[in-house]
């Protein structure tokens, strides 16, 4: 589910489906069911950075200014949702699971935020893309 925050985007940038897909097929559970950083997070950080990114490691002011944008889109969510951490926003105590995922059945999508929390994620995205543009 994870990956389609970073699929909804991909197509600006000539990215097929399955590519995007695999790419991002990581982060579900937050990391593979690490229950780390929210894996919509970090679709829209690959977002930004397929985006605004920068490709040489010795460009200093692009990667702060990169690293800005990240913080600011973190903060974003943050705010509307309480928490970048998979475990905080399901209300867990654990921190690992087995890596096997549950069934995703109807009760499976009822008691968790997760379809919620991709759309949150592509909505901050796609404003943030926009205020950009229009700077």
């Amino acid at each position: 589910m994870f990956a389609i925050c970073f699929l909804a985007f991909s197509d600006m940038y000539d990215m097929d489906e399955e590519t995007a897909l695999k790419i991002s097929s990581s982060f579900g559970g937050g990391m593979g069911r690490l229950r780390e950083v929210c894996g919509a997070v970090t679709g829209m950080f690959m977002v930004a950075g397929m985006i605004y990114g920068y490709a040489d490691p010795d460009d200093r002011e692009g990667k702060k200014n990169h690293y800005e944008r990240i913080q600011q889109l973190a903060k974003e969510f943050e705010k509307e949702n309480g928490n970048l951490i998979c475990r905080n926003l399901l209300g867990l105590e654990e921190k690992r699971q087995s890596p096997v995922p549950e069934p995703r059945t109807k009760e499976y999508y009822r008691k968790r935020p997760c379809s919620q929390l991709v759309r949150n994620a592509a909505e901050i995205m796609a404003q943030f893309i926009a205020n950009q543009n229009s700077i």
